[in-house]
């Protein structure tokens, strides 16, 4: 079973770790040192932020990362023209290079979007992989999203890919947003 628990002080020297992984650097935003995971993560942590952080778990053991944010008004350039405030945006990755292609990123995100879209508020979740990266493009199409079209970004080109809120949505179980 995937679940999601909130990010900790503690994790972070196991992010880092994470971070560092090829498979990971390589779509993520570069190899950044501890103390730069530690000065950008724990606003993060402590509330000081609207990105909500977690670790992903199957069955107890931490396998991922993953995140969600509100999209309008998130700065830094990022989201601009936004305007709905139910909109969240996700980024995360596996940790275990041999979990990629088994479906295990699927399931993460088709459990993470039904977790975020318990929240009635919520009104689509949008991500925005590399154009290049067809693993993640496809993970994505196979959890619902689907491709608005290319677009500039702070971190440069992406393939933004939203995932709109069945009209008919009823959460399984009862879970708090992200």
């Amino acid at each position: 079973m995937i679940d999601f628990r909130p990010l900790a002080a503690a994790d972070l020297p196991m992010l880092h770790a994470w971070l560092q992984r090829p498979h990971v650097a390589a779509w993520w935003d570069g190899v950044p040192t501890l103390a730069e995971v530690e000065s950008d993560y724990m606003p993060c942590i402590r509330g000081e932020s609207d990105v909500k952080p977690y670790v992903v778990q199957q069955d107890g053991v931490p396998i991922g990362y993953i995140q969600s944010y509100v999209a309008m008004g998130a700065g830094d350039g990022w989201w601009e023209g936004e305007t709905d405030p139910g909109v969240r945006g996700i980024d995360q990755f596996l940790a275990h290079e041999d979990m990629l292609g088994r479906g295990t990123g699927t399931a993460m995100v088709r459990a993470f979007v039904e977790r975020l879209f318990a929240d009635p508020a919520v009104t689509r979740v949008q991500t925005d992989p590399d154009p290049r990266n067809a693993r993640a493009i496809r993970c994505y199409e196979k959890a619902g999203f689907r491709a608005v079209g290319e677009i500039d970004t702070p971190d440069g080109r992406a393939l933004l890919m939203r995932c709109e809120r069945p009209a008919t949505f009823s959460p399984r179980s009862s879970g708090a947003s992200g």
